[in-house]
């Protein structure tokens, strides 16, 4: 049997590559503490489970939904995107419902991009990014983000003749797996240098509300880009409400980009059932506190974490935002993130996710994902710290 040439780039994936490595070492008797998935354990608001449970009651939510049917969820989007950032948006036209962000990362090459075209992205960078623009047909210039940068690109490093058949580039800030945070200025720079290139600029849009630095807020591309002149913005509410395996997200921003991806997602799907984003307008239009909560519950794990980390010698700068810590490897491991997380995982039990994994300059950086309470987050360092003394050091 043959297949098309588009999924030989998806044979890997360093989720379904430390799944395998976390069953082998369960097989063998070892008790996983998983640390390697950005899946929060923390539940959905009360009045949000109300909203979908009241919504369940009400047979004429058990049809198809059709775009139409979704004025009240996209009015609800922006209405808290006026309210947060200041942007006015208009429901009809700059707003689209998806099945959680990743279906609008991975569906809208499909709409910008012909075959050969280049899209700009992150490395590291998050893997569905880099699988919309292969089945595409696209081509991946990777843009190197180092830790001497900020974790930013430098966008006068990519070359003219890339530029010369690049269509989009993708930027997400807070940023997976680095945790770093870009200014405005950044973005306002981003903006300036898509106009000039004629880019889509894309901006995948996950952490907004995980930010831990006081005072300050993550800035939405919107903001830098209020005519939404080039850009479009990814939000999902999987982690600012903990509802990740409702899959509810949205696209807002520039008009024809929104329409290009509705036409695209009418070719493969409709939408999630309307309960749901029932659902997801209480989350977005009512109370906040939890929101806060949730941000407090990870920063409160970034410290135990980074504590316990620092006990035992391994020294990582602390996270700004995100749900996650970024660990540069001793040196004996630089070049070989998927050999130490495996090697962990079976010596120990603590599933972590290899740096490699979401790009060639993530090589030499593991990152840990802090979905449990700090008592297990510190079990799970007081375990690597028992492991072979040749192991860290």
């Amino acid at each position: 049997m043959q297949f098309a040439k588009r999924l030989q780039p998806l044979q890997t994936n360093v989720f379904a590559d430390m799944d395998r490595a976390k069953a082998k070492a369960s097989a063998l008797g070892q008790k996983i503490i998983d640390l390697s998935l950005g899946s929060s354990d923390l539940p959905a608001s009360e009045h949000v489970i109300a909203a979908i449970q009241e919504s369940l009651q009400d047979t004429s939510t058990h049809g198809y939904l059709l775009f139409h049917g979704t004025q009240n969820f996209r009015q609800a989007a922006a209405s808290w995107y006026k309210s947060k950032y200041g942007i006015p948006v208009d429901p009809e036209t700059e707003v689209l419902p998806l099945i959680g962000s990743q279906e609008g990362t991975a569906h809208l090459p499909l709409a910008v991009l012909n075959p050969g075209d280049f899209a700009l992205l992150l490395d590291p960078g998050y893997p569905s990014h880099a699988g919309g623009v292969y089945l595409a047909g696209g081509q991946i210039y990777p843009m190197p983000i180092l830790a001497e940068n900020g974790f930013l690109p430098v966008l006068e490093d990519v070359p003219t003749s890339v530029l010369a058949q690049a269509r989009m580039m993708v930027l997400s800030y807070p940023h997976n797996p680095t945790t770093a945070v870009a200014p405005i200025s950044f973005f306002q720079k981003a903006v300036t240098f898509c106009q000039q290139h004629n880019l889509v600029l894309v901006h995948d849009f996950p952490y907004a509300d995980l930010v831990f630095l006081e005072d300050e807020e993550a800035p939405s591309i919107l903001q830098a880009d209020p005519d939404k002149s080039v850009s479009i913005e990814f939000f999902t509410l999987s982690k600012s409400y903990n509802m990740g395996g409702f899959r509810v997200g949205y696209a807002i921003g520039n008009a024809e980009l929104i329409r290009a991806l509705r036409q695209v997602k009418s070719a493969i799907d409709f939408n999630q059932y309307r309960g749901i984003l029932n659902g997801a307008i209480a989350a977005l239009l009512g109370s906040q506190n939890q929101v806060k909560a949730t941000v407090e519950t990870f920063r409160k794990r970034r410290d135990a974490f980074i504590k316990a980390l620092d006990k035992i010698g391994w020294q990582v700068p602390t996270p700004a935002a995100t749900m996650y810590v970024w660990a540069k490897l001793p040196d004996h491991w630089i070049s070989d993130s998927v050999g130490f997380c495996t090697q962990l995982v079976e010596k120990t039990g603590v599933a972590v996710s290899p740096g490699a994994g979401f790009g060639k300059s993530g090589e030499g950086y593991v990152r840990f994902a802090l979905v449990h309470e700090p008592a297990i987050l510190e079990a799970a360092v007081e375990r690597i710290s028992r492991a072979n003394a040749s192991f860290l050091v």
